[in-house]
């Protein structure tokens, strides 16, 4: 490991650094143009290399270009061009140190005083779908080498990777007269590293995804922030947002069209709310209207209906008193019939992949209503991989995109469900992948009935959803149980019959569960002697 060099100062935020020569390659070149002319107004020399260097010697403003300081022409399709002593000694020379300022000379390299360099577009390649040979053919390989080299020398170089970064060195020039600070040098410096290292996540989780490969030698995560926040689940907390560039529809995609900033705790229920929607498919392609109320990331009310208003009532009834301060998620457009509906309870959140004028109309009255626009709803079935900290470590995992199909269903009762027992049964296990485990869930006509979510007992689970249930129908007024002839989901197997005959006891008449117990016979021996129906899957969904 190589050691400080003795004769180096230590380093001084407050120390200034002239801007006298800049080295500009970017692939976006949106603001390139006007940035350019800026910084040859404030007397600075410009380098440049290809398509960068066309376009601003096309503007008429003066430029360089990299082959000049070289004595290379770019080859190899633009593969090698700045990979040289030339720029490498430029931005890495330590303007303090005599030995590094005598190699300039002998050499006649020139120092380079400012980076402007955006990394080539791979992200957007492997969004945009792009082959296998595009992806690769877009890793840059002398844009991180040379942010990286300008970042490590930020005692006297400033480097940019993004047109923002640019706006703060001139800022940062006219205040000082030409010069850049420390302090705003380490900043850049700081942002390059991360920039540079969710680039090669990126890299790394493509090739991992392309080889099928569950468990690289190295697990890499990266992300581009997308809002910081005043704070995350409680007050004490410091927290971020991030968007991981995977361009999956949800909370980190959709447009904000009102309300407030969203909080941490507003961004994880929206993320649950919208995932679980998607669940009944996309309304725009034919699916029957869906409605999600989710309330501390689990439902407490959802409901499929011929309209949204009568799927965002059913949802709603099924817990009046939690889905106060909810996330509404929809599986598509908000109407302004169903905005007017919720709108008379209050409501944190809103979420759908699209909205009428009347509706976002109907919600500019809140203020404080935060409206998301996704754009799509997410595909449940697409692979993609969620990860959570533990001490010391990080667990990985695919997303729980299970899906069970009518001919993985077994029927292990004397009764057969009914059509309409099985409409129920399905759409309870749909939910039950996404209440926290134990998980019971009850459902009617198309409408969870109870939910009883994160015991440690199923059997307290399924108390929990009755009483859920009674609830309501009091709240209601009405004399009929919700849960009678209902369906019940159980996420994981009974490991006892208790938990089966408590949903026995609250109404069920057809159960939905894995399986797999050690103990199946005595359940389905249970399940007989009350009646009731039961379908294995042969699939669990855990969600802790």
């Amino acid at each position: 490991m190589p050691a400080p060099n003795p004769d180096l100062p230590p380093f001084d935020p407050s120390r200034l650094a002239p801007v006298k020569r800049a080295l500009i390659s970017v692939s976006d070149k949106s603001r390139l143009l006007d940035q350019a002319q800026a910084l040859h107004e404030r007397g600075v020399k410009l380098v440049s290399t290809g398509g960068t260097h066309k376009a601003i010697t096309a503007a008429g403003i003066p430029v360089k270009d990299v082959a000049e300081l070289t004595k290379f022409p770019e080859m190899m399709d633009g593969r090698v061009k700045t990979l040289h002593p030339m720029v490498h000694g430029g931005l890495l020379c330590d303007r303090d140190l005599a030995s590094h300022k005598d190699a300039m000379h002998d050499h006649g390299i020139l120092s380079i005083d400012l980076l402007v360099v955006n990394l080539y577009p791979f992200e957007q390649a492997v969004a945009g779908g792009g082959s296998y040979e595009m992806c690769v053919e877009n890793i840059d390989i002398g844009g991180p080498a040379m942010i990286r080299a300008a970042a490590k020398n930020h005692a006297h170089v400033a480097v940019c990777t993004d047109a923002e970064d640019v706006d703060a060195v001139l800022a940062d020039m006219d205040a000082n007269k030409g010069q850049t600070s420390g302090t705003l040098r380490q900043k850049l410096a700081a942002k390059t590293y991360a920039r540079s290292a969710a680039y090669d996540a990126a890299i790394a989780n493509y090739f991992a995804d392309t080889l099928k490969d569950p468990a690289p030698s190295y697990r890499a995560q990266g992300g581009a922030l997308k809002q910081a926040l005043r704070y995350g689940e409680n007050p004490h907390q410091t927290a971020a947002f991030y968007s991981d560039g995977s361009n999956r529809p949800g909370v980190a995609t959709a447009e904000q069209l009102q309300g407030k900033a969203l909080s941490y705790n507003n961004i994880n229920d929206t993320d649950a709310a919208y995932e679980l929607v998607a669940e009944f498919g996309d309304n725009a392609q034919g699916a029957k209207p869906a409605v999600a109320i989710i309330k501390h990331a689990n439902p407490c009310g959802v409901a499929v209906g011929e309209s949204y208003i009568e799927a965002y009532t059913a949802a709603h009834a099924c817990d009046p008193v939690s889905a106060f301060g909810g996330i509404v998620a929809l599986n598509g457009n908000l109407d302004a019939a169903t905005a007017k509906e919720i709108v008379k309870v209050f409501t944190e959140v809103v979420i759908a992949p699209s909205a009428d004028g009347d509706a976002v109309a109907v919600f500019a009255k809140k203020k404080n209503l935060r409206l998301l626009i996704a754009g799509g709803l997410p595909d449940v079935k697409a692979p993609s991989m969620t990860q959570r900290n533990v001490a010391g470590g990080i667990l990985v995992q695919d997303r729980d995109n299970g899906y069970v199909s009518d001919e993985d269903l077994k029927v292990v009762t004397k009764r057969k469900p009914s059509m309409s027992e099985m409409a129920d049964l399905r759409m309870a296990w749909k939910v039950a992948k996404h209440v926290k485990s134990n998980a019971i869930i009850y459902v009617k006509d198309g409408s969870t009935a109870g939910i009883g979510a994160g015991q440690m007992s199923r059997i307290d689970s399924a108390r929990i959803a009755a009483r859920k249930a009674e609830d309501a129908q009091k709240s209601a007024g009405s004399d009929t149980p919700r849960t009678k002839g209902c369906a019940c989901a159980s996420d994981a197997f009974f490991p006892f019959a208790d938990g089966m005959l408590a949903a026995a006891a609250a109404g069920a008449t057809a159960i939905i569960q894995p399986g797999g117990s050690i103990r199946d016979d005595e359940v389905i021996k249970a399940a007989d002697e009350q009646g009731i129906a039961m379908v294995f899957t042969g699939m669990r969904h855990f969600r802790h």
